[in-house]
């Protein structure tokens, strides 16, 4: 269960979230929309503590998440996974390494250093790859992959941590409509297939319409709506993205329902 209680980040004299609060009580899949600076990243970023909150709170199964320092919030960063629009790999690296740094947080600082995995770890790895669709990536360097297929790694590093909640900040703004629909398919498997809470930003209505369970908009840093997928409509919409708005942030998404229509649906293997 994650309660999230008036939580809110200032930076100097701007509060980019404020006084947010929702409770999720089961794992689900849920997608956080906005306009860009609505504050939706700065959120994910104070849950994984990345950033601290300057106020409120975070408790995850009881657990006290804003109050964690040092050895404490390390362990709940590798619980809270977290996957960015830029996929943060090491592009000379070869993939299965990239996926491997998952388990960074629970290795020794010697086999760091040296790049020393245990055997059993480079065989989940490859697991992982391939229930992804991309195990015979698994030699090649990161650099060398498409964007939707870096982001899959980017999936498969934050697997390897084996969390208990994924956040995926804006995880397919940077790909075209095919690689989102793979990146969107492989999270709700993730949720559905594995139980793991998964929440991501994401720019686009009719993708949080079709791949989440629940919504939750956000407009000059608080929060101004949270339901269904059911009951965003037009009117909500624009409460969220602002009168006037032309949704062009629907675009990508529109284009992948076009995928569909078109029979050109990619499934993410099982």
């Amino acid at each position: 269960m994650l309660t999230v209680d008036a939580l809110t980040k200032r930076f100097g004299d701007k509060i980019a979230v404020d006084k947010a609060s929702f409770v999720v009580e089961k794992p689900a899949m849920v997608g956080i929309i906005g306009r860009s600076g609505a504050g939706k990243s700065t959120l994910l970023r104070m849950l994984n503590r990345l950033n601290d909150a300057s106020d409120g709170q975070v408790v995850f199964d009881g657990l006290d998440v804003t109050s964690l320092r040092g050895a404490d919030r390390r362990q709940w960063q590798s619980r809270c996974a977290m996957i960015f629009q830029q996929f943060n790999l090491v592009p000379r690296m070869d993939v299965v390494s990239n996926v491997l740094h998952g388990t960074l947080n629970r290795r020794s600082t010697l086999a760091t250093m040296f790049n020393l995995y245990p055997q059993a770890d480079i065989f989940r790895a490859i697991e992982i790859l391939d229930r992804l669709g991309i195990a015979e990536q698994a030699p090649k360097r990161a650099e060398d992959l498409s964007g939707g297929q870096q982001q899959r790694v980017a999936i498969a590093r934050a697997l390897m941590q084996d969390p208990d909640m994924i956040l995926a900040d804006e995880p397919i703004a940077s790909l075209d409509p095919m690689n989102a629909q793979i990146v969107m398919e492989a999270l709700r498997r993730i949720h559905e297939e594995d139980g793991r809470m998964v929440i991501a930003n994401l720019h686009t209505l009719d993708t949080a319409r079709r791949y989440c369970d629940r919504v939750i908009g956000m407009r000059d840093g608080r929060i101004v709506f949270d339901g269904t997928p059911d009951q965003l409509t037009t009117g909500v919409a624009r409460d969220i993205y602002g009168a006037g708005a032309d949704f062009s942030e629907a675009a990508t998404s529109t284009a992948i329902e076009t995928l569909d229509r078109t029979n050109a649906t990619v499934r993410v293997p099982a």
